[in-house]
């Protein structure tokens, strides 16, 4: 065996071993106290039950025999988490940040696997769920967390539970349920940077409780960390807007129907990059000192609009079945300029518009008679459009516009999904301590697309002088994921499982197509698929004081998908590029991860988590040749982690004073496909701290620090060496918020 593969299977066998004694020991007068102890409520010693749905029905946290990190409304308080991206360091093995220049769009990564273009014609690998919605787009799904009851954060394929893509995982973003009282609450913060933010929420009943509602809104704003030196206009401010509104009819206690209605505004400016090296094609500009400050020759311009309905329908049929069906629509649309070379100068300035719409149409039925079977299964249906048009300039400053080295390009056409699924999975409890679930998921996918790309004359895109890729074409994927899971309580607080699951995700067309320069980038691409066998434990000792879950797994990759810059030579001599999409081949994805929480004592609490993850590729084929050892996967860090100290201090007039220090760790990151050392992030850490008063019932003051320590640390960029663009996307600089919540 390996040495990777023997450190992480000795990972979970000695946490194993340490437990097992640990119940072994008790004697069964011991036994039995302990079990009436688990009985009566949790006291203020021991750590609180999490509710989830992750298997689309509810159950604890330690119940559920797969990897899932849990966030309840009160920890994402305490934890200052104000957005997805605000989960890094939470969860193991979870890469997620806003998507390069904007504030909102989101890339995520589970277990080394994800995507990070976020144009019309690719799906994300990892699927965000607003209250049981898929969105298909990433554009506005880095949600700010407002009105929220919790988040979970599946890690692993999800075939078995959901009707779209779930590859690398899911993120289910749960709001808050509808109110049987008038209630409600108002938040606002102060902060370093210009940050000004409220959050209000209100909801309430009739009297009789049959119509129910809830309103919430936030509206976010700041100043941004950096401005355009050339223009004096600020880089990344944030000003986004949002809001949801829910109404619910309960006519009886077997049937209610709710509609939602969400939307968001986005009208930052676009993030600054910096420039990393000297571009040689422009080389009387230096590399500026700041990590957001930038020399754009364009227009600040980021605008994003995103909104959304569902109509739940809930039956319970009988005290075994229950019925639901969600039915939803969404759409976005998003303008923004991207400066790659961040310079006067039109090196490559690009521009772009993109739209979507969906609808979707999910049927669930759910058994649990209270005896040894109980499950899921559910239809799925998705029909989406999602288009773009982008215009690209290249060289387009002299000297280079003098000598008719100008590039003029235009990247543009639609992209339509429909999909069709049928999805299933049981657990069977076979024993008293044995269940055994099975799952499965059958999916038929067509992408239909029209591609059409061309060269232009000049910056007016009117005179087309060369047809790059004009073509339609339709990809049809059938697939079947199954799932099987084998669990055993040892005790009532030891659990441990393994399953093999496989997970689908379908292809398609890249929408940067040249068939001219590259005739295979107008052929389809490959379904990509994952094999994963997973080992996992779900653990609690010492009267429910310490939580301890943990899972090793591999997952074998196939037709991994992967968003390249490929160069070419015009007829001129020069270089030209495209951003091309295509199948890089074949790897696996070994990894040991643990969630643990400790309660030494009523005041105190200790959390945390890491994660050791091993990607290799085993084929990765680049003209002809299997270059896989000089290959890595991206945004993957080796080892990964966070750690937590929170101590609370009840006050003598009632309410209380909580302090957190936390600090989270990765290790070297490479967060694009080119692999450049410039971009590539070493191993870095951040500090991040809090104190919360809990003046009374409905005061609450939270001063939150983040990247106390003000670290430099990159999370995406650019490498275009055709241009010379060497660029990096930096993560938040130290910010510090005051924050005032009443309840009412």
């Amino acid at each position: 065996m390996k040495r990777t593969h023997l450190s992480l299977a000795l990972g979970l066998v000695f946490g194993v071993i340490w437990a097992v004694p640990l119940h072994a020991q008790q004697t069964p007068a011991q036994q039995a106290v302990a079990s009436d102890t688990a009985a009566r409520q949790a006291d203020a010693k021991q750590l609180g039950e999490v509710k989830v749905t992750a298997r689309k029905r509810e159950e604890t946290l330690q119940d559920v025999p797969i990897a899932v990190s849990a966030f309840t409304a009160a920890s994402l308080f305490k934890q200052n988490v104000q957005n997805l991206g605000d989960l890094q360091g939470k969860v193991p093995s979870l890469q997620v940040y806003a998507a390069r220049g904007s504030n909102t769009t989101l890339t995520a990564y589970i277990r080394g696997i994800g995507q990070a273009d976020p144009t019309w014609g690719f799906d994300p690998a990892v699927g965000i769920y607003l209250d049981d919605v898929y969105m298909a787009r990433p554009q506005g799904a880095l949600l700010s967390v407002f009105d929220v009851n919790r988040i979970e954060v599946l890690r692993g394929p999800q075939g078995s539970l959901y009707g779209k893509n779930t590859i690398g995982g899911a993120i289910k973003y749960v709001s808050n349920p509808l109110p049987t009282t008038t209630g409600g609450a108002v938040e606002g913060t102060l902060g370093t940077h210009g940050e000004k933010d409220i959050k209000v929420n209100l909801g309430g009943a009739s009297t009789d409780g049959m119509w129910r509602g809830r309103v919430a809104v936030a509206s976010e704003h700041n100043d941004g960390f950096g401005k355009d030196v050339t223009t004096g206009s600020r880089n990344g401010n944030k000003n986004t807007n949002a809001g949801r509104a829910t109404l619910g009819f309960f006519p009886s206690s077997t049937f209610n129907a709710q509609l939602t209605i969400d939307g968001l505004r986005d009208n930052s400016n676009p993030r600054g990059a910096k420039m990393l090296k000297v571009n040689k094609l422009d080389p009387s500009y230096q590399p500026l000192s700041g990590d957001f400050d930038t020399r754009s020759g364009m227009a600040q311009l980021n605008h994003t609009e995103l909104k959304g309905s569902a109509l739940t329908l809930n039956w319970v049929v009988n005290q075994d079945w229950t019925l639901k069906s969600v039915t939803a629509y969404r759409d976005s649309s998003t303008n923004t300029n991207i400066d790659f070379d961040t310079l006067p100068e039109k090196i490559a300035d690009v521009s772009a518009i993109y739209k979507d719409h969906q609808f979707s149409q999910e049927l669930q039925a759910n058994y649990d008679s209270g005896g040894s079977v109980h499950g899921v299964f559910g239809l799925y249906y998705f029909k989406g459009a999602a288009s773009g048009q982008i215009h690209n300039i290249f060289l387009g400053s002299p000297p280079y516009s003098t000598l008719g080295l100008s590039q003029y390009g235009s990247t543009g056409g639609r992209m339509g999904t429909k999909s069709y699924a049928a999805y299933g999975d049981f657990s069977w409890d076979f024993a008293p301590q044995w269940s055994l679930d099975v799952g499965a998921r059958l999916t038929e996918e067509t992408k239909s697309a029209q591609i059409q790309n061309y060269a232009f004359a000049d910056a007016s895109f009117q005179t087309p002088t060369a047809t790059l890729a004009n073509f339609t074409g339709s990809h049809t994927s059938r697939n079947a994921s199954p799932k099987v899971s084998l669990s055993w309580s040892v005790s009532d607080q030891i659990k441990l499982y393994a399953s093999y699951s496989e997970g689908f995700h379908s292809g398609g067309y890249n929408i940067r197509a040249n068939c001219v320069a590259i005739p295979s980038s107008c052929r389809p691409i490959n379904d990509e698929k994952v094999q994963a066998y997973e080992l996992g434990s779900k653990m609690t000792f010492f009267d429910d004081r310490l939580m301890m879950n943990t899972a090793l797994f591999r997952n074998v990759y196939s037709n991994i998908q992967l968003s390249v810059f490929t160069s070419y030579t015009l007829p001129n001599g020069s270089q030209g590029f495209f951003g091309d999409f295509t199948n890089a081949g074949k790897g696996h994805i070994d990894g040991l991860e643990e969630e643990f929480a400790w309660k030494p004592s009523e005041n105190w609490t200790v959390s945390g988590n890491f994660a050791y993850l091993h990607t290799k590729y085993t084929q990765y084929v680049s003209g002809g040749v299997n270059i896989a050892d000089k290959q890595r996967f991206t945004n993957a860090p080796k080892w990964s982690g966070g750690l937590s100290v929170e101590n609370t201090y009840p006050l003598a007039g009632g309410g209380s004073i909580s302090g957190r220090i936390n600090y989270s760790y990765q290790s070297m990151v490479y967060p694009e496909t080119t692999l450049s050392p410039l971009i590539a992030q070493p191993s870095y850490g951040l500090w991040n701290a809090g104190l919360i008063w809990q003046i009374n019932d409905p005061w609450t003051l939270s001063l939150q620090g983040t990247n106390l320590a003000n670290k430099s640390y990159r999370t995406t960029g650019y490498n275009i060496a055709a241009l010379g663009i060497v660029t990096g996307f930096y993560g938040a600089p130290r910010t510090v918020t005051l924050t005032a919540r009443y309840k009412f």
